[in-house]
């Protein structure tokens, strides 16, 4: 697994959150950046990055690894934080990027390996319960000239980039708790923390 990339996407408003970044909102004393570092790591020994504009400083008290500003004006989305992690991992000699959200915090200790054993496609996505998550996925590196003119075209769609070149699905059980949990609202930190008060 020297040839991933681990990339944490920290790109988005969060707008249902109240605004800010919301990789660094506390989840039972430590930011969801942190917890999700934790957990994909160890995963990636071929490195760790964060995709995120604006003044990389305001990471560093949850995140010591590199800082990926897009690599496209104008703020197209998600995609363009899986292109900045494609175009650094070609630099860096790997083959694959492996992304995922900044507000997942428990993300599955099998993720990048049951994903890159998933099979004959160009791409590898996760999926819970009947939910695919377009953004927890591995990327291969030889894809990043397409994505850069389909995001250059004005597309902006990660489910459109997918089906462009295909998919392996790979899917986790929800119980106890969905992996792949976005905690975009209040009300949802608010169930992590009761979560995690059951598993202390």
């Amino acid at each position: 697994m020297t040839y991933v990339l681990g990339l944490i996407l920290a790109g988005g408003l969060s707008r249902r959150m109240g605004g800010g970044d919301k990789p660094l909102r506390v989840l039972a004393g430590r930011t969801l950046l942190e917890r999700v570092a934790e957990r994909l790591g160890p995963q990636c020994p071929g490195g760790l990055a964060l995709s995120a504009n604006g003044d990389p400083e305001r990471f560093r008290h949850a995140y010591a690894g590199p800082v990926l500003p897009d690599t496209v004006p104008d703020n197209p989305g998600p995609l363009a934080g899986i292109l900045a992690g494609l175009d650094a991992a070609a630099a860096m000699g790997r083959t694959h990027v492996v992304s995922v959200p900044g507000d997942a915090p428990f993300l599955p200790l099998d993720f990048v390996a049951r994903l890159i054993r998933a099979g004959e496609r160009p791409i590898a996505l996760a999926a819970s319960g009947e939910r695919r998550h377009f953004t927890s996925a591995l990327w291969p590196v030889r894809l990043r000239n397409d994505l850069r003119a389909w995001l250059v075209s004005g597309e902006r769609r990660v489910g459109g980039f997918i089906d462009r070149h295909g998919a392996d699905v790979v899917s986790w059980p929800v119980e106890p708790v969905d992996p792949f949990l976005n905690l975009n609202a209040p009300d949802d930190l608010a169930a992590a923390e009761r979560f995690l008060g059951t598993q202390s």
